[in-house]
């Protein structure tokens, strides 16, 4: 192994990065090891790990969100005010109609 004192300042930050990342990258592998573990024991007994731990499986939080504006041109086009403004949005406000001037 190097010397640490023959080593520039630039060789020393560049050694603690890779240091860091390894790390980094070794306790991720042990969490997935341990979770692929914990997951086979708890199949093992009939359950799933969500189950016995509680916990949501992960993906959307809830349901659809309603619709708080329509496009009074074509009333099938509707935003719920979440995300990006869509263009007829954006062409309304920019001609002089505010958001209370869509709401459903």
């Amino acid at each position: 192994m190097n010397d640490l004192e023959t080593l520039t300042l630039k060789e020393l930050q560049e050694l603690r990065g890779k240091v860091e990342r390894a790390i980094t990258s070794y306790e991720e592998r042990k969490r997935r090891e341990a979770m692929a573990a914990a997951e086979a024991a708890a199949r093992e007994h009939g359950f799933s790990l969500n189950e016995l731990t509680g916990a949501k499986v992960a993906g959307r939080r809830g349901g659809k969100v309603a619709p708080k504006y329509a496009n009074p041109e074509n009333a099938e086009q509707t935003w719920t005010g979440r995300g990006r403004r869509p263009q007829w949005v954006q062409e309304a406000l920019a001609s002089g109609k505010s958001l209370d001037d869509l709401a459903i």
